[in-house]
């Protein structure tokens, strides 16, 4: 796994039109799509990736936020504990934030002035069950 592909990658999911209907819900080539977003695994088909822990993909994330802050102006990380606590009490949460307050409790933000596009970056490491993802997110849908 390196920096430059997974930017490479993000300016890919940037540059990609979103899926346009709810039957085009799914994963192509980039990731998982759906109507005005991709969410993708940045890590995915990498064949460096050995064993990483959560520290290992959180300093990857670092790296990528630098080189984004650069690029987009630096943005405070954004937490979704507080979106996932209202999708449990029954508020409807709009894709893709749903799935992302479910995966990572922290992403760094950014909103592409040039698209709009919002573009998270995140680990995912609440589910010791699995290992740790790195996830990039590309979505027309403001944060809720």
């Amino acid at each position: 796994m390196n920096i430059a592909r997974c930017l490479e990658a993000i300016d890919r999911l940037c540059s990609r039109p979103f899926p346009a209907a709810e039957a085009e819900h799914g994963w192509s080539d980039v990731g998982r799509g759906g109507p005005g977003y991709w969410l993708a695994e940045l890590t995915a088909g990498a064949a460096d990736l050995g064993e990483h822990t959560a520290d290992d993909y959180e300093a990857y994330r670092e790296g990528i936020a630098q080189r984004l802050d650069a690029r987009w102006g630096a943005a405070p990380p954004w937490g979704t504990v507080t979106l996932r606590v209202r999708g449990e009490r029954g508020e409807e949460i709009p894709e893709p934030w749903a799935t992302v307050s479910v995966l990572v409790d922290e992403v760094s933000l950014w909103q592409d002035p040039g698209t709009g596009r919002w573009i998270a970056v995140g680990v995912t490491d609440r589910d010791d069950t699995h290992p740790p993802r790195l996830l990039a997110v590309v979505t027309a849908t403001d944060p809720p």
